[in-house]
């Protein structure tokens, strides 16, 4: 049985969030964040004996910060806070997501930061050990706290658990939901990623391409640790492959998309690393207002729920994913153009037939990589309206749509890699090479187990759901490790 994960409050990682939102990871709080829940409900129960100014404490939220709420109205105002901030819209969350916002809520109480009881928080880690999905309405957060979607969470967990001191407040006023897409998006990035590195070394052979852009000199020159990465990898993957041959090159210089395929990856494998490292802090870090420095024994007000240095690494991410999925598309392209290919023009087994082959394919491809590119737009830089709470909430970063476009841009992008395998196999196998590299070798069987070669006279593949399994279970990233 797995170990459970113990929630301190300081070192939760992205893996683990996956771990418990995508698997069967159970959870509990460590002793020592009970204990500081535990004092920290003490500084509550001594700001509202003394009636000191805490924000949604002792005073009402948003534009009513400056009416003040003795003990009986602090318990009205708990009641209604809720329902109050359940305004979300649109379609429910995945269960995965809505488990990840889960966990991240409870690792922010851990920390001790809020000022809750530990028996909330040993609520909260019990719905997630029962496996409960709430129905989390997508949209409706700003990304300045994800409010509307933490109500929905608050109200489909707590139950009958009577809430009281400013725990209702510490259930909404937190970015978790949008912190848990993103946690998700971009580990399906990586995935990505890494299965594009493969589909491009497949495309180098089905091309014939020039392997000199692959040479280690490059990477020493221009060491971006992006750059390093890829050569290597793509190097390891073509290992054993007929183009490290004098003269299997069809090209002294081919077209960009292939020359340039570790440069690009590259790019976007740095922009992920920026974004793992924004990230790594924001699953410790409080995004709560207001803000308990146990200590101090006091509130003070902040502002820890403006999330940018995530939302703009999103940002960064998309953009630097655009170029990637763009190329491969370009990539895929020149391999059904013969005058680019040297193949069968829509890579036809029958060069005298008037079938289409697989050329629709590439229709298909650039339509998922033209709406890829157009969810690249940064989103943290909106410009917020000054109406709302009398101009207190006038900023925004969007948090939630920069990561659910992620998410989005992923799956068109694992639908692009889905037909670049097939188009790649379909070219390797008309070009009938001397050998195949290990890793890519192993891709092409692979693929060619769930998609077969299509034969003159006969129907091009219509159903990629077999690649696209492949894709998802990473099987297609793993090509080439045993080797």
């Amino acid at each position: 049985m797995t170990e459970p994960l113990v929630l301190t409050g300081f070192d939760l990682t992205a893996g683990d969030v996956a771990d418990v939102a995508r698997g069967s990871c159970r959870v509990e709080l460590a002793p020592e964040a009970v204990e500081r829940m535990a004092l920290g409900w003490d500084v509550v129960q001594e700001a509202v004996r003394t009636n000191a100014p805490v924000y949604g404490l002792t005073t009402g939220v948003g534009a009513h910060k400056r009416v003040s709420m003795d003990a009986e109205q602090l318990e009205h105002f708990n009641l209604l806070l809720l329902p109050s901030h359940r305004v979300g819209q649109g379609p429910y969350a995945p269960a995965d997501v809505v488990r990840a916002a889960l966990l991240r809520l409870v690792n922010g109480f851990a920390s001790g930061t809020t000022g809750v009881r530990p028996e909330l928080a040993a609520q909260l880690v019990e719905a997630l050990n029962s496996g409960e999905t709430p129905g989390v309405r997508m949209l409706g957060s700003l990304g300045q706290a994800d409010l509307a979607p933490m109500a929905d969470l608050a109200h489909g967990v707590v139950g009958d658990f009577p809430l009281t001191g400013s725990e209702t407040l510490s259930l909404v006023n937190s970015n978790a939901f949008s912190t848990a897409i993103a946690t998700l998006a971009l580990a399906d990035c990586h995935l990505l990623l890494d299965s594009v590195d493969v589909a491009g070394a497949l495309d180098l052979e089905a091309f014939a391409a020039n392997l000199s852009v692959l040479h280690p000199a490059i990477a020493r020159v221009r060491p971006y640790p992006g750059i390093v990465t890829s050569i290597a990898r793509l190097r390891e993957l073509l290992a054993g492959s007929y183009l490290w041959d004098d003269g299997a090159a069809r090209n002294l210089q081919d077209p960009l998309t292939f020359r340039n395929l570790a440069q690009v990856h590259g790019a976007a494998r740095d922009a992920m690393g920026h974004a793992d490292a924004m990230l790594a802090i924001e699953l410790n870090a409080s995004q709560q207002n207001p803000l308990l420095v146990l200590e101090e024994r006091r509130f003070i007000s902040v502002a820890n729920y403006d999330v940018l240095p995530l939302a703009a690494a999103l940002d960064l991410v998309r953009i630097s994913l655009a170029p990637v999925l763009t190329s491969a598309c370009e990539r895929t392209l020149k391999l059904l153009a013969s005058q680019f290919s040297g193949l069968p023009l829509g890579l036809s087994a029958d060069t005298d037939s008037p079938e289409d082959a697989l050329s629709e394919f590439g229709v298909a491809t650039a339509a998922l990589a033209g709406e890829a590119r157009l969810l690249a737009q940064p989103v943290s830089f909106e410009l917020a309206s000054t109406s709302i709470a009398e101009g207190i909430e006038d900023r925004m970063t969007m948090a939630p749509l920069g990561a659910r476009r992620l998410d989005e841009m992923v799956g068109l992008g694992e639908r692009i890699a889905a037909i670049e395998l097939v188009v790649a196999a379909q070219a390797v196998d008309l070009r009938a090479p001397p050998a195949l590299g290990r890793g890519t070798g192993e891709l092409h069987r692979l693929i060619r187990r769930a998609i077969p070669f299509t034969a003159a006279g006969e129907e091009p593949p219509q159903d990629l759901v077999p690649v696209l399994t492949l894709l998802r279970s990473g099987a297609v990233a793993a090509c080439g490790e045993a080797s």
